[in-house]
């Protein structure tokens, strides 16, 4: 079968889960029933044994398109040849119209007689459950060995032939000419409404207009909206409907090196990326997913061993134990080996944490409600925990694997944490200890110029008692933790450039240098850290750098606007996928540099 570049993709959801659709009409990942569940189609992770659902062109040689219908996540693949044009149709039904979690596929003839090859081929539980496959009723079941695992039922208006347990079919199409199919999660015995005829035209109809009634909530009217409103509507697929939990990524295993050990598990909710996802909505003008997750978090508080504490990721249920393991039996992503499930660092000390949710809470308070007397009650223990706690060396923003230090982005995200907490006290007269915070809060400021200051490099370096630096560091006029204009500031930004950025593209840190990750090999340029540097040369004022190196950023899109969580040298991506640190960073990178080129061309 081979495997398709990671870019070649497009994603579609119901916000339980997510599919990866290839240009070839292939998809080669989903997990039911939940993002962090185990795969029933994982192709991408091993291209014989992993499980696929193809509806691809019969012939060789057909040219490749996909787009997404405008404002929607219902995603549209074309194929064109010389004999005929043919073309599928992929969503899943959300809202009203969701009754499980089901993938319909219209296939449709556009010119000539196009010919289409059909495969559905599931591989259970990360590829490790046989099944058995039943035709009854007008569609085929697919049904696993482990009595507690999720059946699939395929239902289609061709007969299909079973083979080896997949269902396999030829079938062609002239124009206008119209099948449509649905496979879903189900119990063999349950009958489903997707059977009922117009069911599927209904379902069509309501989920664009679900997804294009979401996009006309977004407030921004800006310069590259187009992009922000997808990087907007990905963000949204990462978002748990059920929990208010949010996946850092749909994926796991895809690699940060091709060949390399790299290759992590992202379909988790860390509290950091989540609180800045979150906080992007905010941005936008979405304030039900803010809320969503900020209610998520205080269960997860209440169900903390200490007061205040958090963990750095939890399933997206909230379950706590994500234990890492290895499936052996799958080969990788171009052999890109081990393939991991679980993440070994949710046990981690990353002190940073405590800055970002309390950041995101702070300006919910600020612009749209007031902070529940609960959650002020286990925000003040997490400042109180900060303010005892924030010398403590710890695994940091990256989760090295090589030992834990003193990292600057973690020491003035605890400046951070008791700032923003120190504001909603403030704002709201709520009771906290607003002296202590504030002169730990200052210790923290003066800790950070005397220790982490080089001066020979002139540059904040990445943690006590080195000479490198860091990505992360761009956070810190972001933050406000000093002035984009501060001349150490400046000098900082020209050593992060000239040490980490090529091109526009920014690494996250020299793996071979600095803090030793615990890793063999190297790895991409971090997509999140470009906009971040974008952002910052946004506000020292370098508006003309600042738009050109947008620009650059966003011509290594994919084909519908997607992005990764890293590439490498020739522009191909790296790491899982979509990834919503990178399109979090776009949406602020794009949002800032607007408002600046607006204010200047005033």
């Amino acid at each position: 079968m081979g495997y398709r570049p990671i870019e070649d993709y497009g994603v579609i959801g119901d916000m339980h889960t997510v599919a990866m659709v290839a240009t070839d009409g292939s998809i080669d990942f989903l997990c039911l029933p939940r993002f962090d569940s185990p795969t029933v189609f994982g192709a991408m992770l091993d291209d014989t044994e992993g499980g696929t659902f193809q509806i691809s062109p019969a012939a060789d040689g057909a040219r490749l398109r996909q787009i997404y219908l405008p404002e929607t996540n219902v995603l549209l693949t074309r194929f064109l040849s010389a004999d005929g044009v043919g073309e599928v149709t992929d969503f899943m039904p959300v809202g009203d119209v969701r009754h499980t979690h089901a993938i319909v596929r219209r296939v449709k003839g556009v010119r000539g007689r196009f010919g289409f090859r059909f495969r559905c081929a599931p591989r259970f539980d990360y590829a490790r459950s046989p099944h058995r496959t039943e035709q009854r009723d007008g569609a085929v079941f697919f049904i696993p060995k482990d009595a507690d695992g999720t059946a699939l039922r395929l239902q289609s208006p061709i007969e299909l032939r079973i083979e080896g347990g997949e269902a396999v079919a030829e079938f062609a199409l002239l124009p206008n000419e119209e099948l449509d199919f649905v496979i879903e999660a189900a119990s063999p015995n349950d009958k489903s409404p997707s059977s009922k005829p117009g069911w599927v035209k209904h379902a069509f109809r309501h989920t664009v207009a679900y997804w294009r009634h979401w996009v006309s909530r977004c407030t921004y009217q800006g310069r590259w909206r187009e992009d922000v409103i997808r990087s907007a509507l990905a963000l949204k697929l990462l978002t748990s409907e059920t929990y208010g939990s949010i996946a850092a990524a749909a994926t796991f295993g895809l690699p940060e090196l091709v060949g390399g050990e790299r290759n992590w598990d992202y379909r988790y909710t860390w509290i950091r990326d989540a609180s800045l996802t979150a906080a992007t909505f905010l941005r936008l003008g979405f304030t039900e997913e803010p809320r969503a997750f900020i209610e998520w978090v205080l269960e997860r508080y209440r169900e903390a061993d200490e007061h205040g504490r958090l963990q750095i990721m939890y399933g997206i249920d909230g379950r706590r134990d994500l234990d890492e393991g290895v499936l052996e039996h799958l080969h990788g992503y171009q052999g890109s080996a081990p393939v991991r499930i679980g993440n070994g660092a949710y046990d981690q000390l990353q002190l940073d944490i405590y800055g970002e949710f309390l950041r995101l809470v702070n300006l919910y308070d600020e612009h749209v409600e007031p902070v529940s007397h609960d959650l002020w009650q286990h925000l003040r223990d997490s400042a109180d925990w900060v303010a005892g706690n924030w010398r403590r060396p710890d695994d940091g923003i990256w989760e090295v694997r090589g030992g834990q230090q003193e990292f600057l982005y973690s020491r003035f995200m605890c400046w951070v944490a008791l700032d923003r907490a120190a504001r909603i006290a403030r704002r709201r007269s709520l009771p906290a200890p607003l002296e202590r915070w504030g002169e730990t809060r200052d210790e923290i400021y003066s800790d950070i110029h005397d220790g982490f200051w080089h001066k020979e490099r002139e540059a904040f370096v990445q943690h006590r008692g080195v000479t490198t630096v860091d990505a992360s560091s761009l956070l810190m006029p972001l933050v406000g933790f000093l002035s984009p204009r501060e001349p150490r500031w400046l000098t900082t930004l020209r050593e992060l450039e000239r040490e980490l950025v090529e091109d526009s593209l920014v690494y996250r840190y020299r793996t071979q240098e600095g803090a030793p990750d615990g890793l063999t090999g190297t790895e991409g340029t971090f997509c999140m850290c470009s906009y971040w540097f974008i952002e910052c040369l946004t506000r020292c004022g370098d508006l003309e750098r600042a738009r050109l190196f947008f620009e650059k950023a966003q011509s290594y899109s994919n084909h519908v606007g997607l992005h990764a969580e890293e590439m490498d040298g020739t522009g191909r991506y790296l790491g899982n996928f979509p990834q919503a640190f990178t399109h979090l960073g776009l949406i602020n990178a794009a949002l800032s540099l607007d408002q600046a080129l607006s204010r200047h061309s005033g």
